[in-house]
């Protein structure tokens, strides 16, 4: 039976607030329910992980573009989408103590957090969208909303984009974009906020193209967490069942990961037949067709939508490199992340702080870091030094020492995993990077 990489999230939780992946936003004050900021480390994680993204999903593809929405949209957009009228989980509250909860996520009648029975209110509607002004008067003829999905956008942008880009059918548009949902019970550190990063791709084809390109997706959607490090055993597709389905989808499937809190959603790949493109051609009054010159016919698309979060997929990415293992005795503490992810490729480190070394590192230094993402470190010892970039994930350490300075203008290569140590001249060390790194 498969199991979860890391036993408890409190683990990652530590190692991120330790290390400067992620801290708790607005700590000095108490912080802020579910909300969370990325430090140095996380910052330049989260980078990669949307890099990895888009590279796989439009650079290295001739059917997809992308495009960058505003996150505030004329509010016509989300009575369109269905939003206003039915974007909404059931909320029930505690008489006791007052706190909230989904009544779907809450399996009895017992609060779970004062314990007391029978104190539930009836459910009411709780509509999930952030709700704001736009302008200097607060009525509802200014109400706009923060977008809860970036998908709205590159659907109203249909036609601007395929036409711009003269792409013809079938072929995607990509976001990476800030969404906002006013998640009544968030919680699982970055699982469930209510701020968080979507990454989601809009394909669209023709009406009889769809389910051909739903399996297309999963698949290729599938893949990319595997290529980049992803164990495929704490991975699986879960078709939703005809009463999960939204009331637009044809079918739709979640690739779920088996995080600590068990099997849960990573991705969802959704066949939205033509449904968005209609509805925004109805309120809009714009036409949302494509004319195919090749067969000779006119046609609403319809669509196909792989939407992952881009929080989600780090935290996979963490939990799943996360790894416990012993050397020589000792506990060693180490995050096998994929080397295109890791937030630091290489870490220079000179053998001690000594005056004789340190320029020799200093140059070795600046001979790489404008090629790849590195850092220097020269304090505490080589093997403190070793474990701490071992934790933070980086793959590959190069050690100057002595030798370096007084025989053989060489360095030492050391591996991550394998913790292997390699002799390299200076001369050559770009060289042997590469092979080991890339580009």
């Amino acid at each position: 039976m498969v199991e979860a990489a890391v036993d408890d999230m409190s683990t990652i939780v530590s190692l991120c607030k330790r290390r400067g992946f992620i801290f708790p936003s607005s700590e000095i004050y108490g912080g802020l329910g579910s909300t969370w900021d990325y430090g140095p480390l996380g910052v330049e994680l989260k980078r990669n992980v949307k890099d990895a993204w888009w590279r796989a999903v439009v650079r290295d593809r001739d059917d997809m573009v992308g495009q960058d929405s505003a996150i505030l949209m004329h509010p016509q957009t989300w009575v369109a989408s269905g939003h206003v009228e039915g974007f909404s989980d059931p909320l029930i509250e505690c008489r006791e103590c007052h706190h909230r909860f989904r009544a779907d996520h809450v399996d009895s009648k017992t609060c779970p957090d004062c314990g007391a029975v029978d104190r539930f209110t009836a459910p009411r509607q709780f509509n999930l969208m952030f709700k704001t002004f736009l302008g200097p008067v607060e009525d509802e003829a200014a109400v706009v909303y923060l977008r809860p999905e970036t998908a709205q956008g590159m659907f109203v942008n249909f036609q601007n984009v395929q036409t711009s880009a003269r792409m013809k059918v079938p072929f995607g548009i990509a976001q990476v974009g800030k969404s906002f949902r006013n998640e009544i019970t968030p919680g699982n550190f970055t699982f469930r906020t209510r701020e968080f990063e979507q990454m989601e791709i809009e394909y669209f084809v023709r009406p009889d193209q769809g389910f051909e390109y739903l399996e297309i997706w999963k698949n290729e959607r599938m893949r990319w967490y595997t290529d980049y490090g992803i164990n495929p055993e704490r991975l699986k597709l879960r078709e939703h069942d005809s009463d999960e389905l939204a009331h637009y989808a044809k079918a739709t499937f979640d690739i779920e990961y088996l995080f600590p809190i068990g099997w849960s959603e990573l991705e969802g790949i959704a066949y939205r037949g033509d449904f968005d493109l209609s509805q925004h051609e109805k309120h809009s009054g714009k036409s949302m067709s494509y004319f195919d010159t090749e067969r000779d016919e006119r046609f609403i698309p319809h669509v196909v939508e792989p939407s992952g979060g881009v929080d989600r997929a780090l935290l996979a990415f963490l939990v799943d490199a996360f790894t416990e293992e012993e050397v020589r005795g000792e506990k060693r503490t180490v995050l096998k992340l994929h080397k295109d992810l890791a937030p630091y490729k290489i870490a220079v480190l000179p053998l001690s702080k000594n005056e004789k070394l340190i320029p020799k590192a200093r140059e070795v230094h600046d001979l790489i870091r404008h090629r790849w993402m590195t850092e220097y470190d020269d304090t505490q010892s080589i093997g403190r030094r070793y474990r701490r970039q071992d934790e933070i994930g980086t793959p590959l350490c190069v050690t100057v020492d002595f030798e370096t300075v007084e025989e053989d203008n060489a360095v030492t290569i050391r591996d991550r995993d394998s913790m292997e140590q390699v002799r390299v001249s200076i001369p050559d060390l770009v060289a042997a990077l590469d092979e080991r790194l890339g580009g």
